[in-house]
């Protein structure tokens, strides 16, 4: 079912391939004809004059006489799964109860990245909605929800999506994904939908049947692009652009997370990410509410930051990896694949003070050099998304194992102070909070058996260059696996786990009452640190955020003399004739206020 703003009616279809197209809405068949194009480049649309005009319906279309009934590229619901019929659904229907929500920046926030599927036993948006209070109390400000599209199967991680405008029934569907937003809006979160424009699944994607959706002999990692610069291009690129409208207009989503940006194969002059930034702009300006445009982007290229009148395209964030690497090298001591590059303390030194480890440097990992420097005078330090958890870096590990599975809370604890103190904008993956031990592992229930043998040997291949050993990676076709990857929320209520789950709301409560470690830019931050002793002290704007990889208690030279919050009781500031020595625990980490008095966790 096509958007209304797109012009078009309720059925109307774009399929340039087609040399007849039927409707098939109820148990009827409705001839459909060429409608009259517009405008250059809008060709290719076909309408049924007589169908029905309201109502719930189940449709698809036949296309050139065929026998099969493909559904809407723009179906909004598919509640017997993606291949079979459309089902027509009106977002007007939900009476939308966040008239007091009026939106947030993304400085001084904390994300928390969940996954609607194994955040609960249940599986479902409504019971993630009945864990609203809990992130509430936590200090969340935006929930990150993983793609909730139309995917084959009954479990997916979301990535494999063949159906963008609709949403996973399993997971309730549209009105239950309104519910969601809805509540975490009454809630005061902001909600950050990933969606996925640079490919499509492998099994229910009959787009290229209607048109060109794909670009041929231009794949990438996961099979064809899609066609943003080709002949039919146009269209794609509106089909595009509507779906992540609707994302922020009917669902009233606060931004859009766009998967693997790196990805997209686009040649023309106004690139695409130019456009969603303009869309951004459209929507906050009739919505009165910031809107987020924040990219998945391996290039380093600051350049999707800047202003579009910078030559830029205007997006308001990015992830940033090569901080999760430097910290995770750091804490874990793991130097494999494309951690190699991040073997210091001065990478995370870097890291904090420049925004890119890679910003023209070498990649030893790529062979050759990477990323581009960025103008720290023009660019926030919060338009950098960065954690030491996510579900890339611990789902595409050989055995899906998050850090709580091999390192100790002093080392858990160091990572959460970098993390929350930094000058970015910080994302929890669900569960890292309180330390699960539940792992999270890359799993699909591909129905057809060639498919689901494919994706198993591909796993396996993708970790040679990491070193990791084959027999780790599970199967991911094994229901098994995907119910490992169900948090154990019973956890969270006793030991190690109950103990950082309470450092985690420390810290985000001191970010959110110290405004020096929330707001200030590139130009408030600067870092001490010994690569030897494996310390590091990052000052900003009066606030000292010390960390210590070391098993060993440092000696460490500070400026600030107040001890907000410690992850070891056995730190304390001793004196060093006119300045200050931090006395700190190995595997340990204390945040410090220049002036006495300061407010604290």
């Amino acid at each position: 079912m096509t958007l209304q703003a797109h012009g078009s009616e309720r059925f109307d279809v774009w399929a340039p391939n087609a040399d007849s197209v039927t409707l098939l809405a109820g148990d009827r068949d409705h001839a459909m004809t060429r409608r009259a194009h517009e405008a250059p480049g809008d060709e290719g649309w076909w309408t049924a004059a007589d169908a029905p005009a309201d109502g719930e319906v189940e449709y698809g279309y036949r296309l050139d006489g065929e026998a099969d009934v493909l559904p809407d590229p723009r179906s909004r619901r598919q509640p017997d799964g993606v291949h079979a019929r459309s089902c027509t659904f009106d977002p007007s229907g939900h009476v939308w109860g966040d008239e007091q929500w009026q939106g947030r920046e993304l400085t001084g926030a904390v994300m928390y990245e969940l996954h609607v599927g194994t955040f609960t036993s249940e599986g479902t948006l409504d019971a993630a909605a009945g864990k609203l209070d809990y992130l509430a109390e936590l200090g969340v400000d935006f929930i990150e929800l993983l793609p909730v599209n139309g995917f084959n199967g009954t479990h997916n991680w979301g990535y494999d999506g063949v159906l963008w405008y609709a949403v996973h029934e399993g997971y309730g569907g549209p009105r239950a994904y309104q519910r969601f937003v809805d509540a975490a809006h009454q809630a005061g979160m902001g909600v950050i939908q990933d969606v996925v424009y640079n490919h499509l699944g492998p099994s229910g994607n009959y787009l290229p049947r209607f048109g060109p959706y794909l670009k041929e002999g231009a794949g990438n990692t996961w099979g064809d692009s899609v066609n943003l610069d080709g002949a039919g291009s146009d269209t794609v690129r509106s089909y595009i652009l509507d779906n992540a409208a609707m994302w922020l207009r009917d669902y009233h989503v606060d931004g859009l997370r766009l998967d693997a940006v790196h990805a997209f194969k686009d040649d023309r002059a106004r690139p695409l990410l130019e456009e969603f930034g303009e869309l951004a702009d459209a929507v906050s300006a009739g919505t009165g509410r910031p809107v987020a445009m924040i990219a998945e982007s391996d290039i380093n290229d600051p350049r999707l930051l800047y202003p579009r009148s910078q030559n830029g395209c205007g997006l308001r964030a990015q992830w940033s990896d090569d901080f999760h690497h430097a910290l995770h090298v750091n804490v874990s001591g793991e130097t494999a694949g494309y951690y190699a590059d991040f073997d210091s303390v001065g990478t995370l030194a870097k890291v904090l003070e420049k925004g890119f480890f890679h910003n023209g440097s070498y990649s030893s990992f790529r062979g050759r050099h990477h990323g581009r420097e960025i103008d720290t005078a023009a660019v926030h330090p919060s338009a950098l998304v960065v954690c030491i958890q996510n579900h890339d870096q611990i789902g595409n590990r050989a055995a899906g194992d998050r850090l709580s599975q091999s390192l100790n809370y002093g080392q858990l604890a160091v990572a959460a102070v970098a993390t929350l103190a930094s000058p970015f904008t910080p994302m929890l993956f669900m569960g890292e909070e309180y330390g699960a031990s539940t792992p999270w592992q890359f799993f699909t229930s591909h129905p057809e058996p060639e498919l689901a043998e494919a994706t198993a040997t591909g796993r396996i291949k993708e970790f040679e260059r990491m070193g990791w050993d084959p027999a780790l990676v599970p199967d991911p076709q094994d229901p098994e696996t995907f119910l490992r990857s169900k948090l154990d929320w019973s956890e969270a209520a006793s030991g190690d786990h109950a103990r950082l789950l309470d450092l985690y709301r420390r810290l985000i409560a001191l970010r959110r009452g110290t405004p020096e470690l929330s707001q200030p830019g590139f130009a408030g931050t600067s870092v001490d640190f010994d690569e030897e002793a494996q310390w590091l002290v990052l000052h900003r704007d009066g606030i000292d955020v010390a960390l210590n990889f070391s098993l060993k208690t440092a000696q460490i030279p500070v400026q600030g003399t107040d001890l907000l919050l410690v992850t070891d009781d056995g730190a304390r500031v001793v004196s060093n004739g006119s300045s200050a020595l931090l006395e700190l625990p190995g595997h340990s980490a204390a945040i410090l206020a220049q002036q006495d008095g300061t407010e604290g966790a």
